[in-house]
């Protein structure tokens, strides 16, 4: 497999579900990608090696889904001048609205980039991180390209459904 390009790091095993569908995604647009579980409050020196070797191992975004206090973006983002991507985790006393706030309210100069709570949030990290990666390359760009395509046309199809139904 080639050198991976993207990271994808989950705070629990438990966050699984959600980061399965990042995986699947950049899985089919063949984007090498590696999987971890490392926690920002359980395993802070880990998380800390991760984010500062990240560069140079070759990965160029990191994806980063936590729930509750969700500081796992930030500490990552805090290590490294890579890219990071947050995904709340939905759960917990206010359904993930918690890890939204902590993962979209970093302080100036830590940037992460968050996307939606929930499943929705797993897909659109993964594309997002392939949006990043197509800047430079061709053949993502491309694969992307080809996914719009097959986005409208599933739209096309569902209102010609619709329209057929309508004129019964």
């Amino acid at each position: 497999m080639d050198k991976p390009l993207v990271g994808i790091v989950m705070g629990s095993d438990s966050d699984w579900p959600l980061i399965s569908k990042a995986h699947e995604i950049l899985d089919e647009l063949a984007i090498s990608h590696e999987v971890r579980v490392i926690s920002a409050h359980r395993s802070p020196d880990i998380a800390f090696d991760y984010a500062s070797s990240a560069r140079d191992r070759g990965l160029r975004v990191i994806v980063a889904a936590a729930g509750g206090a969700a500081h796992l973006a930030g500490v990552l983002a805090a290590h490294t001048i890579l890219p990071v991507i947050g995904i709340p985790v939905q759960g917990g006393a206010v359904n993930g609205i918690d890890a939204l706030l902590s993962t979209v309210q970093m302080p100036a100069g830590i940037p992460v980039a968050t996307v939606a709570v929930g499943s929705a949030g797993g897909a659109n990290a993964a594309l997002l991180a392939a949006e990043i990666l197509a800047v430079a390359d061709e053949r993502i760009a491309a694969a992307l390209l080809a996914r719009k395509r097959d986005l409208r046309e599933k739209v096309i199809a569902a209102n010609e459904r619709i329209q057929s139904q309508l004129a019964l």
